[in-house]
């Protein structure tokens, strides 16, 4: 194969990545939303299957005592690890904690949502695997592109591993919010490899590094809006815990502050981001890519307002929580593709009014 036509695989199948890291998001979230995380015991077998069960009489023998007892054993390598960093009280919290002793119930939604889960996620790393692969065509123009495709690659394969720390810890609180904080870094990678694939060569754009600033803050803010969403449904899943799955109504008004300055934030990110939009209206013509990719921004902001009320007011429908996790990575994705696009675009002939 050419060095050209590997480049233009490349960008094909980057493209195509970043789609099933967007879909492996929403099911992340669809798992999440369902309580599915233990739908699978084991892995990479589902209940020592390629193919899940589907009846209690396709289970195998003993599986509950198996399965708890390799459930703990990981729980105290990880204890050990912590130890190793210096977290000695969360390690002990970890090996205290006798909730994991409870064996899971066989529930065939929940065991082929996981299961999807699992399989969307192995699409996904074959094609940041061939991404790496591909990426070095680009070696001579761009080393940086071959580079980082290959350190995606071992990121994605911790965070798979952190994955399995997050339900194994019955959801660990800053596990969670580092889990998907390395999912927005791992699409940030793929998305800037296939932006600077397609600028190699194209002239540099001169923006207002007034514009630079509201946007790099505008992605900022989303980013630290994410981490409070997680640790607003952190919050959640101890307070629904402590209903024992009842009251429903009341998740909401339990969650504390955590909730309020969620909130709060939503309403700055909402301002800053119509600051953005007014600002390039009067920069861009409103064909380019940037007035484009703001359009699409805004339109999920508005959609995330949505869910987010549906949540409050709702009792937290699962269908809802999943859509408001998948568009704030979208928004994220946007976001950074525009921050990268007001560097150098790939539409440079018209981009300015």
């Amino acid at each position: 194969m050419s060095i050209s036509a590997s480049k233009n695989r490349f960008q094909k199948i980057n493209l195509i990545t970043i789609i099933t890291l967007f879909v492996l998001i929403l099911a992340g979230g669809v798992v999440r939303s369902s309580g599915s995380g233990m739908g699978c015991p084991d892995w990479p077998k589902c209940f020592g299957r390629y193919i899940p069960p589907t009846t209690n009489a396709d289970l195998p023998k003993d599986y509950k005592q198996k399965y708890v007892e390799k459930r703990l054993a990981k729980n105290q390598r990880f204890a050990k690890t912590l130890d190793v960093f210096g977290y000695s009280d969360l390690a002990k919290r970890i090996r205290d904690d006798r909730s994991i002793l409870v064996p899971e119930e066989f529930n065939a939604g929940k065991t082929w949502t996981e299961y999807i889960n699992r399989l969307i996620g192995a699409i996904s790393g074959l094609f940041l695997l061939l991404s790496a692969v591909y990426a070095f065509g680009y070696w001579k123009s761009s080393k940086r592109i071959a580079l980082l495709s290959i350190f995606n690659v071992i990121l994605v394969g911790f965070q798979a591993w952190l994955g399995s720390i997050v339900v194994s810890t019955n959801l660990v609180a800053w596990i969670v919010t580092v889990h998907m904080l390395l999912a927005l870094a791992i699409l940030a990678v793929v998305i800037y490899t296939y932006h600077r694939a397609r600028v190699l060569g194209s002239g540099k754009l001169n923006t207002s590094p007034f514009i630079y600033i509201v946007m790099v803050l505008a992605l900022l803010l989303s980013i630290l809006q994410i981490a409070f969403g997680t640790e607003v449904r952190e919050k959640i899943d101890a307070v629904a815990t402590h209903f024992q799955g009842g009251y429903r109504n009341n998740w909401i008004t339990s969650a504390g502050d955590i909730f309020l300055h969620h909130r709060d934030m939503a309403i700055l990110v909402f301002i800053i981001n119509v600051m953005l939009y007014a600002l390039l209206r009067k920069r861009f013509s409103r064909h380019s890519i940037q007035q484009q990719l703001m359009s699409f921004t805004f339109l999920m902001i508005m959609l995330q307002i949505v869910t987010g009320i549906l949540l409050s007011y709702w009792a937290l429908p699962p269908f809802a929580q999943a859509a408001h996790i998948v568009l704030a990575s979208l928004i994220f994705g946007a976001q950074f593709y525009l921050l990268l696009n007001l560097h150098q675009s790939v539409n440079v002939r018209g981009v300015s009014k």
